[in-house]
């Protein structure tokens, strides 16, 4: 099965604020935008906005998103976003993971938000059995403003590389994702996996870092989105009870009451 991820979508408490925030400092375009409902993203829609003015924030112990991680196509286009960040928002940390180099941020509800650029494929540890050696080592800055051309915008070629979640038990995320889903095990941690489909990296990462335990509630994430080839075997897998149709695929409710879509591509 090969495939990536498409689209993320959150529900947000002040949608002007964070459609600004996504705009301006993550630099996507307005692609659509009516009736409580933004639709952004670079070439293809990315992320949707959702108001739910009447949603509490998340709590402590809830799980849901840890972060959307938009990646883009080069290191001139990280370097522009580090400068949009600094100018009109704030960073809070920076990361070389080997495959990777990445930003770190939140939006203004909390959501979690990564930018980062893959380097080479073949520059990529991987072991024998297939496992990714990621890291998470300091990332220099100063190369990174050094390598910036001065856009304003994110260029043709950035998506959502990944989205990484906050789950209450690995042995219950990994049973969906890997059992049910068809996604590998790229890399297994005590607390941490992450997932792809097919040869990349990864497309999900779970965690229980923060010892989240209770399905989400309050605002924040609504869906992910995953596309991939072949929609038919993956339902095959499934509980019927936990799949819904649609047009162009599934929607699947995942543990800790995270939907899924599934579309085809």
């Amino acid at each position: 099965m090969t495939g990536h991820v498409g689209r993320v979508a959150l529900r947000v408490t002040d949608l002007d604020r964070t459609v600004a925030f996504y705009e301006d400092v993550i630099g996507l375009e307005i692609l659509d935008r009516a009736d409580g409902r933004a639709v952004l993203g670079v070439d293809d829609p990315l992320l949707v906005l959702l108001a739910a003015p009447d949603r509490p924030a998340r709590g402590p112990d809830e799980t849901g998103l840890f972060h959307t991680a938009f990646r883009v196509p080069s290191r001139a286009a990280l370097g522009d976003a580090l400068d949009r960040i600094e100018t009109g928002w704030r960073l809070d940390g920076a990361s070389d993971h080997h495959v990777s180099e990445a930003l770190y941020l939140s939006d203004p509800e909390d959501n979690g938000v990564e930018v980062y650029r893959d380097r080479p494929r073949d520059d990529w540890p991987v072991d024998d059995e297939g496992r990714v050696g990621m890291d998470t080592l300091p990332l220099a800055l100063d190369p990174l403003r050094d390598a910036a051309a001065g856009a304003d915008r994110a260029p043709s070629g950035t998506d959502i590389g990944h989205v990484h979640l906050e789950v209450a038990d690995l042995d219950a995320a990994r049973a969906f994702y890997v059992d049910g889903l068809g996604l590998r095990v790229r890399q297994a941690m005590p607390a941490a996996l992450f997932l792809a489909i097919g040869e990349y990296h990864h497309h999900v990462g779970c965690n229980v870092w923060n010892g989240r335990s209770k399905p989400a509630e309050g605002r924040g994430l609504a869906w992910i989105e995953l596309v991939v080839d072949d929609t038919e075997t993956i339902r095959e897998r499934l509980d019927p009870d936990a799949v819904t149709d649609r047009p162009d695929g599934i929607d699947v409710d995942g543990p800790n009451g995270i939907t899924v879509r599934v579309r085809r591509r």
